[in-house]
C-alpha cells in the first residue's frame, strides 16, 4: 500500500468533518504556500468565514486548525493560504501535500470578517498583514461588496517581497475575474507594503496611515478615516490589530459583530 493510499485510509468523515482531496498547491516562498481542495456540494460560507481543516493526529485524532477561506462563496473550490512553521503540529506537514491527498474539512464555517458585521459606507479598507490576506482575497472577489462600497482597497504589509502572495492578481485589479472585474477595474486598490526590504512602498500599516501614504491615487476621499464613511477589517499579526483596534476606537469607530454592524471589524477567533 502507498503512503498516499495509506494516509487515505486513516481519514473518514464524520458528523463534523468531511474527507476533501487537494486538488493543487503553490509555495509562494520559504515562508508561504497556498493550496485548493474540493468543496462538497453541502458547503456553503460566507465571503470572509474561516473553517476548521486538518490531518490525522495522534491516537487517531483529527488534528484540526482554523483557517480562513481565501476562496470566495461562489467557487467550486475552496483555497487556503498558510504560512510554514517547521515544527508545527499541523503546518509542518500541512505544507508537504500535494494534489490528490486527502484532507479533513470542518462543515460549519463561521466567522465576523463577514460584510453582515459592518454598517453600511463608502470605502472599505481591508488591513492584513502575512496569511491575514486571505479572507479578504475571498470579499474582494464577491460582487456583494461592489454593491455595499464604492471602493474596496486591500492593504497587505509582509516582511520580504516574496510573501506579497497573490500580488500577480491583486495588481491586475482581478482582471479575468468571471464575476467582478469590470466592477473591479473601477473600485478595487491594492495597496502592497514590505518591511525588510527594498520595495515601492515600504513600511508597517500604522506608518502609511501617518505619513498620508495610505490614502494615496487612485483613492478618493479624505486622506484619513472617517467613521462617516469608512469601514474597516482587520486580519493579521495580534500587535498590528491592537494597536490599530484602539487607534480607530479613539476615531470614534465602533467594533461591530454579525448581531451588531459596526465600522470595523476583527476575527476574534484569531486574536483571543
Amino acid at each position: 500500500m502507498s503512503d498516499r493510499i495509506a494516509a487515505a485510509a486513516k481519514l473518514a468523515p464524520s458528523a463534523s468533518l468531511t474527507v476533501e482531496e487537494v486538488l493543487r498547491v503553490r509555495h509562494w516562498s520559504e515562508h508561504l504556500f497556498s493550496f485548493a481542495i474540493t468543496r462538497p456540494p453541502s458547503f456553503r460560507f460566507r465571503s470572509g468565514e474561516f473553517v476548521m481543516i486538518g490531518l490525522p493526529g495522534g491516537e487517531g485524532r483529527p488534528l484540526l486548525r482554523a483557517y480562513s477561506i481565501a476562496s470566495p462563496a461562489w467557487s467550486d473550490e475552496i483555497e487556503f493560504l498558510s504560512i510554514k512553521v517547521p515544527d508545527g503540529p499541523l503546518t509542518a506537514r500541512l505544507q508537504l501535500v500535494q494534489p490528490g491527498d486527502p484532507i479533513y474539512l470542518g462543515r460549519k464555517p463561521t466567522g465576523t470578517l463577514v460584510a453582515d458585521a459592518l454598517l453600511p459606507g463608502k470605502r472599505l479598507f481591508l488591513l492584513s498583514t502575512g496569511t491575514g490576506l486571505a479572507p479578504f482575497l475571498s470579499l474582494a472577489r464577491d460582487p456583494d461588496i461592489y454593491e455595499r462600497f464604492s471602493q474596496v482597497v486591500i492593504v497587505h504589509c509582509v516582511r520580504r517581497v516574496g510573501d506579497l502572495a497573490f500580488r500577480e492578481e491583486l495588481e491586475s485589479q482581478l482582471a479575468g475575474d468571471p464575476l467582478v472585474q469590470d466592477q473591479a477595474l473601477l473600485q478595487f486598490h491594492y495597496l502592497p507594503t514590505v518591511t525588510r526590504e527594498p520595495f515601492r512602498t515600504e513600511g508597517r500599516i500604522d506608518a502609511l496611515i501617518d505619513g498620508g501614504r495610505l490614502f494615496g491615487h487612485p483613492l478618493t476621499g479624505a486622506e484619513h478615516f472617517d467613521p462617516a464613511t469608512d469601514r474597516i477589517m482587520m486580519c493579521g499579526s495580534m500587535a498590528m490589530i491592537r494597536d490599530l483596534q484602539a487607534r480607530f476606537a479613539a476615531l470614534g469607530f465602533r467594533e461591530g459583530s454579525n448581531a451588531a454592524p459596526g465600522d470595523f471589524v476583527i476575527e476574534r477567533a484569531f486574536v483571543g
